[in-house]
């Protein structure tokens, strides 16, 4: 069963908190669609099945997380950082609970995200990170909203627990050797471990991380949180963080068993793969799972694995030249 030893910063992520989100937040979310992968398990040599959040509101898995915060919270007006994906679930979770947003966004960021947050309900705060970065715009508005919730995407402890009900539906569909799932901030990937642990299965979760944006892969690697200099240059617009969270990296530290740096080239294959195979549309962010079996196919030879995709949000241009 689950301990804190490993989230000394999170001493409210207790088994009898994830007991009671488990219980609640599946009335409000979609439950992931799991899809068998037999030309591409005959192709690569493992058995995959895919975990996709596609289908879950707002096209990303972001929602569970960001609905387990805003219900969780007495304030009416919340203040984030995203580069699409959180932005929009933390837009339709206000929406849905009567409270209002502001999403800092990067201008780079995919039109069509930039367009559901509006959509939503959502106001878009656009700042060129090469002048300033995205959390220093959020401090200022905060400094001018002091009654406002600042969002963190991962570094929350209930951003982890509500993510972990998707590591509760894997666990539950499987059995599986190995649980694959993207890293940028590391919400996702720690609430699949946090699940896994509060399970107490013995199923391995493997780290798929840009390799332009390899922070997290670094600090596996040394031992210690190495943050990247400058927001990653990759393909993969939802893992373009800096640094995993204080949170997340006290529990990947010790609940990962591997980390797995993927070049975007890799990345833009396997979202083709999802395509032609599947019939599935994959934001490159959401393909890294898939990349990450790709990029070192021995890995994972003979071994039933779960690739999660993590999203479906893409902008159709960038999405069009991919299939390209």
């Amino acid at each position: 069963m689950l301990t804190t030893d490993y989230a000394q910063s999170a001493p409210e992520l207790t088994g009898a908190y994830l007991t009671q989100v488990w219980q609640t937040l599946p009335a409000t979310i979609r439950p992931a669609l799991f899809l068998s992968a037999p030309r591409l398990s005959a192709d690569l040599d493992c058995e995959i099945t895919i975990a996709s959040e596609t289908f879950q509101h707002t096209g990303s898995f972001k929602f569970r997380a960001a609905y387990n915060l805003l219900s969780s919270i007495p304030q009416t007006h919340i203040i984030t950082a995203s580069s699409g994906n959180f932005g929009q679930a933390i837009a339709y979770a206000s929406s849905l609970l009567g409270k209002s947003c502001t999403v800092v966004m990067p201008s780079t960021s995919a039109q069509v995200k930039i367009n559901a947050v509006q959509a939503y309900g959502g106001t878009v705060d656009l700042v060129d990170v090469r002048k300033i970065g995205r959390d220093a715009r959020v401090r200022q508005l905060l400094e001018d909203h002091p009654d406002a919730f600042r969002a963190q995407a991962y570094d929350d402890y209930r951003v982890v627990a509500g993510n972990s009900t998707l590591g509760q539906e894997i666990l539950a569909a499987g059995p599986f050797d190995t649980i694959i799932a993207p890293v940028g901030g590391g919400g996702l990937s720690s609430g699949i471990v946090v699940a896994r642990d509060h399970l107490g299965s013995a199923t391995e979760v493997v780290g798929a991380e840009p390799l332009p944006g390899n922070d997290a892969a670094r600090s596996l690697r040394q031992g210690r949180l190495i943050p990247n200099e400058q927001e990653p240059a990759t393909i993969a617009d939802g893992a373009r963080t800096l640094s995993l969270g204080h949170i997340n990296w006290e529990i990947l530290q010790r609940g990962l068993a591997d980390i797995i740096e993927v070049p975007d080239e890799q990345t833009l294959s396997a979202l083709r793969h999802y395509f032609l195979y599947n019939n599935l549309k994959v934001e490159p962010t959401g393909a890294l799972t898939l990349g990450t079996i790709l990029t070192r196919p021995e890995r994972f030879r003979g071994k039933r694995v779960c690739c999660i995709v993590s999203g479906g949000n893409v902008d159709p241009a960038v999405y069009a030249q991919a299939l390209a």
